[in-house]
C-alpha cells in the first residue's frame, strides 16, 4: 500500500471513529447525575420526637423524589451509644453520600465521624451538639444544625419562676449527662431558677426515659418532701414525673415542666398536669440538616468548608 492509499484509509478510520462516538458522547451527556443518598442518623426511635423528626425527613424526600435519596436509622434506647457508631459504620461502609446525625453521645461519635470523613462523606450534626473540643482534637469541622437548648430551657424555666418565690426548693431531671443539649438545657433551668432565687437542690440523669425520669423524680419527693417544682430535660422524663407526683399524692403542688412538645405531653398540658414545654421542630431540624448536607454536595465542597452553625428555632409552650 503506498502512502497516499495508508493516508486515505487513516483519514476514513479516523472519521469512522468520530462519528460512532458522537452518539456515545451525547448519550453520556444525557446520563442524568447520581442522586445523593443521604443518612439520617437518629437517636431513639422509642422517643416520639426521634419519630416526628423521621417522618418529617421522610416527608421532604417523598415531596423531593428526584433531589435525593434517604436512608433513615434510630436506636433503640437512648443510651445505645455503641450501637449508633455501628449504624455510622454501616453507612461508611454503605457508601452513602451524606450522614445527617443526632448523636447519643456529644464526645463518643466524634471519632466514627472523622471515620465517615476521612471516606469522603459530608457529616451535618443536628439536634445534639457534638463536643467542640474533641472536634478539634480530630481536626473535624462539622455544621451544627438545631435550637439554643439553654435558651429554651431558660424560656421554661422563666415561665414557671412566675409560680415560685425565693428559697423555694426545686429539682432537674436531666437528660444523659454526657450529651451538650442535657447540659445546656441544666443550664438553663438553673439560670431561670437563679433569676428568682429558688434553690436547685438535686440534678440528677433521667437518661431521656420517662421510667427513669420516674425513678428520679420519686426519689427526689421522697429525698425533698418541700418540693415545688421538678424541672424534665425532655417530655418523656416529664411523663415519668407526673406520675410520680402522682404516686406521692402531690398532684397541683408540685409544678412539673418537660421540653419537646411532643403528643403524648398535650393532654397533660391542657389539664395543668405538666406546665411548660418547648417545641423545638424535630422535623425542621431534619429538612435543614438534609438541606445543608445537599447544598455542600451540590456545590462540590469538602468538610473543611463548611459553616458553623444553622440555628432552628425553640418557642415556649404552655396551657
Amino acid at each position: 500500500m503506498n502512502h497516499r492509499i495508508r493516508r486515505r484509509v487513516l483519514a476514513a478510520a479516523v472519521a469512522l471513529t468520530a462519528v460512532v462516538s458522537l452518539p456515545l458522547t451525547a448519550a453520556a451527556q444525557a446520563q442524568p447525575a447520581k442522586k445523593p443518598k443521604v443518612a439520617l442518623v437518629m437517636k431513639s426511635l422509642a422517643n416520639e420526637f426521634f419519630l416526628t423528626m423521621e417522618t418529617g425527613a421522610k416527608d421532604y424526600q417523598k415531596h423531593n423524589p428526584a433531589m435525593f435519596d434517604l436512608v433513615t436509622n434510630g436506636i433503640k434506647d437512648e443510651t445505645d451509644t455503641a450501637n449508633q457508631i455501628r449504624i455510622v459504620e454501616q453507612m461508611i461502609v454503605s457508601k452513602v453520600d451524606a450522614i445527617v446525625l443526632a448523636p447519643a453521645d456529644s464526645k463518643a461519635l466524634v471519632p466514627v465521624v472523622k471515620k465517615a470523613v476521612d471516606a469522603g462523606i459530608i457529616v451535618v450534626n443536628i439536634d445534639n451538639k457534638l463536643d467542640p473540643d474533641v472536634l478539634k482534637s480530630k481536626d473535624l469541622n462539622v455544621p451544627f444544625v438545631g435550637p439554643d437548648n439553654r435558651k429554651g430551657a431558660q424560656k421554661i424555666g422563666d415561665y414557671l419562676a412566675q409560680k415560685l418565690k425565693a428559697g423555694d426548693q426545686v429539682g432537674i431531671i436531666e437528660g444523659v449527662s454526657t450529651t451538650t443539649n442535657a447540659q445546656q438545657r441544666t443550664a438553663g433551668f438553673k439560670d431561670a431558677m437563679q433569676k428568682v432565687g429558688a434553690n436547685v437542690v438535686s440534678v440528677q440523669s433521667g437518661e431521656w426515659e420517662i421510667d427513669k425520669g420516674n425513678a428520679v423524680a420519686s426519689a427526689m419527693l421522697n429525698e425533698y418532701p418541700n418540693l415545688k417544682a421538678l424541672l424534665a430535660g425532655n417530655d418523656n422524663m416529664a411523663i415519668g414525673a407526673v406520675s410520680a407526683v402522682r404516686a406521692a399524692g402531690k398532684q397541683g403542688k408540685v409544678y412539673v415542666v418537660g421540653y419537646d412538645n411532643i403528643t403524648a405531653i398535650k393532654p397533660m398540658l391542657k389539664d395543668g398536669r405538666v406546665l411548660a414545654t418547648a417545641d423545638q421542630y424535630a422535623a425542621k431540624q431534619a429538612v435543614f440538616g438534609i438541606d445543608t448536607a445537599l447544598k455542600a454536595i451540590s456545590e462540590h465542597k469538602k468538610q473543611s468548608e463548611l459553616s458553623g452553625i444553622v440555628e432552628t428555632p425553640v418557642d415556649l409552650v404552655t396551657k
